[in-house]
């Protein structure tokens, strides 16, 4: 009974093992009789080879910069304005902290600096939106009278937030946080969302917005009064969280609009640099050269280096949004 139990395992085992040896006498043999080596995934180890043979049918599905984009000189120039453009943007900001703590602004004409940006950012976002309706205009009053209020009503904690840490450390932290916003922000607009969209800011868009809020923060606490750090902290945050939602609709609206607009902020933020400090103009300038032109240059150049090779043994893409 036992020896009939063992004798039906074996031929179970035979009956199993049959396809597989069948599927092995068929393969191609070359003319050693050796069978022919198969490139599959999942197949084991082929008998008479190794686990990592290959033979010269493994490199046929290989392409060579199947992916390199050929970049153009003054398209690359153009693509940067958008960052020499910011980088105007943040030194009229920190002209703007500087005078105001040197009592050079007063509170009264930031406050009417502030209400002119305002006005003039919203006036741009309503003429270049696709379609103007009364419930764009109201969802955006809204949100800024919610957003006035709220800083108004916290003014006074902030003008007291910093009192016991010197103003060499509040420099040194507002600079340092200046230059993680400057280096980790979106200059391709890429996060900004038009009212209504899905919005999913990456962790290096939060961190850059969260860098400049701490930054104005810091600086606005060394004001002499409350209605100085609501007209300063008014002021920055309209730059830094209001701004890019109008660059981005310019540029929607028209490449060549923004491009305008761009020289235009440049041009005015080289001119202001320039009647406080010389010195500080030709820095600025010497960055906005590199950014525009330098960068590009160094971009194509080190395009003529790029190798790059794909295959079948390339991992899948997905070919939709997973946010989707």
């Amino acid at each position: 009974m036992q020896h009939n139990q063992v004798l039906g395992g074996s031929e179970g085992e035979a009956q199993a093992l049959k396809p597989l040896k069948q599927d092995m006498e068929s393969m191609p043999t070359n003319n050693s009789g050796k069978q022919k080596w198969r490139k599959v995934a999942y197949g084991g180890i082929q008998p008479g080879y190794d686990d990592n043979y290959t033979d010269e049918s493994f490199l046929e599905g290989m392409v060579m910069n199947a992916n390199v984009v050929k970049r153009d000189f003054l398209k690359v120039m153009l693509d940067s304005v958008s960052i020499s453009q910011y980088l105007c943007v943040a030194s009229l900001v920190v002209v703007i902290w500087i005078q105001t703590l040197h009592s050079v602004i007063g509170e009264t004409s930031l406050l009417c600096l502030d209400a002119g940006l305002l006005a003039m950012g919203f006036s741009i976002i309503l003429l270049t939106a696709s379609q103007l309706s009364l419930q764009l205009f109201l969802h955006y009053l809204l949100k800024i009278s919610f957003f006035i209020s709220g800083l108004y009503i916290l003014a006074p904690v902030y003008h007291t937030l910093t009192r016991s840490i010197s103003s060499d450390t509040i420099w040194a932290l507002s600079v340092s946080l200046l230059l993680i916003h400057l280096f980790l922000h979106d200059y391709s607009g890429s996060a900004i969302r038009p009212p209504g969209a899905h919005n999913h800011p990456t962790l290096s868009n939060s961190i850059s917005l969260n860098a400049s809020i701490v930054a104005s923060v810091l600086i606005a606490s060394r004001l002499p009064s409350r209605l100085h750090v609501f007209a300063v902290l008014l002021f920055s945050l309209q730059v830094f969280l209001f701004a890019p939602l109008v660059v981005f609709s310019i540029k929607r609206y028209s490449f060549r609009a923004h491009l305008w607009f761009s020289f235009m902020l440049m041009f005015m933020a080289l001119s202001i640099v320039y009647a406080l400090r010389p010195v500080l103009f030709v820095i600025l300038l010497v960055l906005l050269v590199f950014v525009s032109v330098i960068c590009p240059y160094w971009l194509i150049r080190i395009q003529e280096y790029k190798f790059e090779i794909n295959g079948p043994w390339d991992e899948a893409k997905l070919c939709f949004d997973i946010t989707e």
